[in-house]
């Protein structure tokens, strides 16, 4: 009996490659709370990063992109498994950077959480593996 996938998504969509086609296996999903990037085809690999943990969303579209209408949107994260990531070659590049970056901001709202608070817990880790 197959299980059903019952996330609700804001937004998904593949890794884009040759003249902007989705052949990839990479494949990427927003939900409410968390990114997804799923590689792979026979072997697999799934990564998930909270929204309230990234903290920078840079985009890029270099002119190959841009010929095809794609973009490449960059993450830096305070996720310790995935401090930096790009989210590559994906179609409407500047609404999904919007859409990330406002569902980012919303998350962080709800839980109360703000960049200075991951300074602040970075600067006593640091401190603490120094002693």
């Amino acid at each position: 009996m197959a299980i059903k996938d019952t996330v609700n998504y804001t937004w998904q969509d593949r890794k884009r490659i040759i003249f902007g086609l989705p052949w990839s296996f990479t494949k990427y999903y927003l939900t409410e709370d968390k990114l997804l990037i799923r590689k792979g085809f026979l072997n697999t690999q799934e990564e998930e990063v909270r929204l309230y943990r990234i903290m920078d969303v840079t985009l890029k579209r270099s002119f190959g992109e841009r010929l095809f209408g794609l973009g490449t949107i960059h993450c830096c994260s305070a996720d310790k498994s995935t401090p930096e990531f790009d989210i590559l070659h994906v179609k409407n590049s500047r609404y999904v950077k919007d859409l990330l970056s406002d569902e980012v901001e919303r998350e962080r709202n709800e839980r109360r959480v703000g960049v200075r608070e991951y300074m602040e817990s970075d600067i006593d880790e640091i401190e603490s593996e120094n002693h």
